[in-house]
């Protein structure tokens, strides 16, 4: 491990950011000589009442606060935050109605638009007026499949700005997919798009949409909002469907009015995307959802006001929930829609430079894929304005740290992140005024008590491994799942391995720097002679190779133990041969450890991965054993499984 951070904040960046701010205002209140980012998080969940008052007040959440920040504090489940408070999601996020720019967007080389504050207000009010027409008030449920297009934030803002329930998807969910979660919670208003562009390619939707239709008994309405400009062609195929030019041509544009709800008043459904059975409803309310976000931009991102905020994402994951809730801190979104390597593998640098990007958000595997393309956009492009790059959606690995300063921008603030749809927020992640060491998430949210614990439940020491815990509640824990009206779903989904201490079910470990390294999730976690494997470990090694564009690892039981099992995708060309085989193994025996050195090495033609692009070992383990995989329209390739099926390699 290296003695000296890859990265450290100068001085004038500390003392500007608003991290150091928040730390004034809460040493003005409380006296307290707050001298880091240790103390600061300590009181954080010392006094969660007090530190999360500060969070509102510092990010000018607009409501009525209430006289009690925090009620039943010990409990979880159970803990209510601000019960006395009363807000609506939208009016935080729609602070401005002026004509600079709240939206951009790009979807591949096909389209190029922005929206202004103005107009974007405009559009809210008359899908405000659209859906109260089709009889949706506070509790009722909206979905969408859309692209990530400025016409699904105006949807979404509108849905909230009455209460109702917004749940969304990708257009490239297949109709099972679709149905698998709206047909849970039996939407009012379905929003789609008339198609979408994925690598050059024009994808209709006409079909599936009206399948899908057909199958949704309570809808009232299907607006269909036009991107490969056929809206009314697919609106005329679908039944209750409008286009969205004709759906809003007789309600024009006025002040947009926000029902103000209680702070645990419903906002979000985001769906599991596990392999293991039909999604489960996760429900997230206004108040926590936001408050939370504010934090992670505001305190942990240092989004100020002006700045242009990017992340790439779908519809389908949660980190376009985290991206709409930047316009709360006054921000810029842009939006980008479509392959990230198309037509080049530098358009979001291209994207980065034209629009004056400030955050770059995107995921490990995008990195990693970056570098195996061979690009160095710090040759190439103007990044002068990007100040952070976040990464999400699986483990960093030390070796894309790496690349990150040494071909993209070597003055870059690198937060690799973790949380997920649980909490559609982070457990872990950066911090502004801190150091990034290689191969590390720089540390625990504020206001998140996290730990490593074994199985006994005590706290792991730095170097060991163990269960990502939460033990204090927080404000964006979901407030119930749909259709588990005992609570025993939900109970049963973080609590029953430890009492009343949240279990995320990530593999972690504390480095000695305060920071987190994930290991992967821990019920894919290896156990070969019993010792505990984190799969990232082994991805962090074979994915150095040249030869490896990705690798999956599983634990297949084998003569009464677990042996480890890694596929592999190659690069164009390149078979698998013995001399690979043991260039692998012997990568990871020094990059890892003996223990982690696959007993088989087979090469496969795909890696079957959710919408959101996460690789599903669970999935493949379970077609190695001959089991079911129940629920396949999670994964956007399902038919990579039967890769893995019955393979002759796996008998001996």
């Amino acid at each position: 491990m290296s003695d000296q951070p890859l990265w450290s904040p100068p001085a004038d960046t500390v003392a500007k950011s608003n991290m150091t701010r928040f730390m004034r205002l809460v040493d003005e209140r409380h006296g307290l000589g707050l001298d880091g980012y240790e103390a600061l998080h300590r009181f954080s969940v010392e006094r969660r009442e007090d530190f999360w008052s500060a969070v509102w007040d510092f990010g000018g959440v607009i409501g009525e606060k209430g006289e009690t920040p925090l009620k039943d504090g010990e409990r979880m489940p159970g803990a209510a935050f601000f019960p006395d408070a009363r807000l609506n999601f939208a009016e935080n996020l729609l602070r401005r109605a002026d004509d600079g720019d709240a939206l951009v967007f790009r979807g591949e080389d096909k389209v190029n638009r922005r929206m202004s504050w103005k107009a974007l207000n405009d559009l809210v009010s008359q899908l405000q007026q659209v859906l109260q027409a089709h009889g949706v008030t506070a509790g009722d449920r909206v979905a969408a499949m859309m692209p990530n297009m400025p016409e699904s934030i105006a949807a979404m803002l509108a849905t909230a700005s009455l209460g109702a329930i917004w749940s969304s998807c990708s257009p490239d969910f297949g109709e099972r997919g679709v149905l698998d979660r709206f047909g849970q919670i039996e939407p009012k208003v379905l929003i789609a798009c008339d198609g979408y562009w994925y690598a050059g390619k024009r994808i209709e939707v006409a079909d599936k949409l009206a399948a899908v239709a057909d199958r949704l008994p309570s809808l009232e309405a299907v607006i269909v909002v036009p991107y490969l400009d056929i809206a009314e062609e697919v609106a005329a195929k679908v039944a209750k469907a409008v286009p969205l030019a004709e759906a809003i041509a007789d309600h024009p544009a006025k002040a947009v009015t926000f029902a103000r709800q209680p702070f645990s008043h419903p906002l979000y459904i985001l769906f599991s995307s596990g392999t293991t059975g039909v999604p489960k409803c996760i429900v997230h309310s206004a108040g926590g959802t936001l408050l939370q976000h504010l934090k992670e931009h505001q305190l942990h991102s240092d989004i100020r006001a002006g700045d242009r905020v990017f992340y790439f994402t779908t519809l389908g994951w949660m980190m376009w929930n985290w991206l709409v809730s930047a316009l709360a801190a006054d921000a810029t979104l842009l939006l980008y829609d479509g392959s990230p390597f198309h037509p080049t593998g530098n358009v979001l640098f291209d994207y980065a430079q034209d629009e004056k990007m400030t955050l770059f958000g995107t995921s490990a595997k995008y990195i990693d894929a970056v570098k195996k393309a061979g690009l160095r956009p710090r040759d190439t492009h103007d990044l002068s304005t990007v100040r952070a790059m976040a990464s999400t959606g699986s483990p960093l690995s030390a070796e894309s740290f790496d690349f990150v300063y040494e071909a993209i921008k070597p003055d870059i603030h690198l937060a690799s992140v973790s949380g997920g749809t649980d909490i559609v927020s982070c457990f872990v992640l950066g911090n502004p005024i801190a150091p990034v060491w290689r191969g590390e998430i720089q540390g625990p949210g504020l206001g998140m008590a996290v730990d490593m614990w074994d199985d006994d439940g005590k706290s792991c020491p730095p170097g060991v491994k163990g269960e990502l815990v939460c033990t204090k509640a927080f404000p964006s824990m979901p407030i119930m799942f749909w259709n588990d009206p005992d609570g025993a779903k939900y109970h049963s989904a973080y609590f029953e391995r430890f009492d009343n201490v949240w279990c995320h079910g990530d593999f972690a470990e504390w480095t000695v720097h305060g920071g987190v390294i994930i290991h992967g999730r821990s019920d894919a976690t290896l156990n070969p002679g019993g010792v505990r494997i984190g799969t990232a470990e082994i991805y962090a090694q074979v994915e150095q190779l040249p030869e490896i564009v990705e690798a999956i690892a599983i634990g297949q039981q084998w003569d009464d133990d677990v042996r480890v099992v890694l596929f592999v995708r190659l690069a164009e060309g390149v078979t698998l041969d013995d001399d690979l085989i043991a260039r692998i193994r012997k990568q990871v025996r020094e990059g890892a450890s003996p223990r982690h050195v696959p007993a088989k090495v087979v090469a496969v033609a795909d890696i079957p991965r959710t919408k959101s692009g996460k690789i599903t070992e669970l999935a493949v383990r379970d077609v190695v054993h001959g089991r079911e995989v129940k629920n396949q329209e999670a994964l956007a390739n399902p038919e990579a499984l039967e890769l893995f099926r019955d393979l002759t390699a796996l008998k001996s």
